[in-house]
C-alpha cells in the first residue's frame, strides 16, 4: 500500500467494517464514559433546543441519540452505509427517529447537496477530520459554507500527544526513525505504520487551532478528552461503582480537559467554534 492522501473508499469499508463496534465503543469501560461524557457536555452547552443541526460523520448514532435528546432537528450524514443503517437502526429501536429529518450517505469533503447557510450547527464526532488526511481544510470549509452566520461547528480530531499517551506501548514498539516520521508529520500511513488498522491525520492543538481559524471561525472553546483519567483505566472501575466519587471524577475531568496545559494530553481533542456574522 502506498497511500499518502485522502481515500474515501478505504475509509468508507473501514467504518462498514468497523459495523456496531463505533456504537460500542464510548460505553465499552468507564474510561469510555468519560469521553462520552465530555463531548456531551459540549453537545449540550452548545447546541439550543431546536436547532437545526447536521452531523457528519454521525456513525452508529451515539451522539444522534445526545442531540435528538437536546431538541436538535438533525440530518444524518456519514460516508459509511453500514454506519449509516446502524444510526437509522438505533433511531428507531431507541425512540430518537422522530428527531432525525433525513440519512444520507455523504463524503464531508462535497457536501454540495446542502445550500449556503443550511444549518444552525455542524457536528463533526469521532474524527472525521483526522480521516480525511490532506484534504482537511476542503472538509472544514464545506462545515463552514453550509453553516448560517454565527452558526457553531462543533468536531473532535485525534490527538498528536493523547494518542501517544493512550498507545504509549506500541508507540515504543515502533523503530524510532518510523516513530519520528509520524510525530515529524502527524500522519499515520501505511508506509509510516505498516500495522496500523487505519489511517489519519493527528493533531496538535495549536494546529487544530490554526485550522479552525483560517477557515473564519472563532473558536469558543477547547477540550481535551479524559486527559486526566487516562492510564487509570484499573481505578475507574471502583470509582464507577461509587456515584458520588464518579461525579467528582467526572467534575475533575471535565475541568482539567480544557486546561491549556492539557490539550493535547486525552486522544480527541475537541472544539467549538462560531462561524462569524
Amino acid at each position: 500500500m502506498t497511500r499518502s492522501s485522502y481515500d474515501p473508499e478505504w475509509v468508507a469499508h473501514y467504518f462498514d467494517d468497523f459495523g456496531i463496534g463505533e456504537w460500542e465503543r464510548m460505553v465499552a469501560a468507564p474510561i469510555d464514559e468519560v469521553a462520552l461524557y465530555i463531548h456531551t457536555y459540549y453537545l449540550q452547552h452548545y447546541v439550543p433546543a431546536g436547532a437545526s443541526v447536521l452531523e457528519i460523520g454521525a456513525g452508529a448514532g451515539r451522539f444522534t441519540q445526545v442531540l435528538a435528546n437536546a431538541g436538535a432537528v438533525i440530518v444524518v450524514a456519514d460516508i459509511s452505509p453500514e454506519q449509516l443503517a446502524l444510526n437509522r437502526k438505533h433511531a428507531r429501536e431507541l425512540g430518537f427517529a422522530t428527531a432525525v429529518e433525513a440519512w444520507y450517505e455523504l463524503d464531508m469533503c462535497d457536501m454540495s447537496r446542502f445550500t449556503d447557510g443550511s444549518f444552525d450547527c455542524v457536528v463533526a464526532y469521532g474524527g472525521p477530520l483526522s480521516y480525511v488526511l490532506d484534504k482537511r481544510e476542503t472538509a472544514v470549509a464545506e462545515c463552514v459554507r453550509v453553516l448560517k452566520p454565527g452558526g457553531v461547528l462543533l468536531a473532535g480530531v485525534i490527538s498528536m500527544w493523547g494518542a501517544a499517551h493512550q498507545k504509549l506501548r506500541g508507540v515504543l514498539a515502533l523503530t524510532p526513525p518510523a516513530n519520528q516520521r509520524i510525530t515529524a508529520s502527524g500522519d499515520v500511513l501505511p508506509g509510516s505504520f505498516p500495522q496500523a488498522r487505519h489511517f489519519m491525520h493527528m493533531y496538535r492543538p495549536a494546529e487544530f487551532r490554526h485550522l479552525l481559524q483560517n477557515a473564519g471561525l472563532q473558536i469558543l472553546a477547547l477540550s481535551a478528552s479524559q486527559c486526566l483519567s487516562l492510564g487509570w483505566e484499573a481505578l475507574l472501575v471502583d470509582i464507577r461503582a461509587d456515584e458520588a466519587r464518579w461525579q467528582e471524577l467526572l467534575r475533575m475531568e471535565l475541568e482539567a480537559c480544557a486546561d491549556e496545559g492539557a490539550l493535547g494530553m486525552g486522544p480527541h481533542l475537541i472544539a467549538v467554534a462560531q462561524k462569524t456574522a
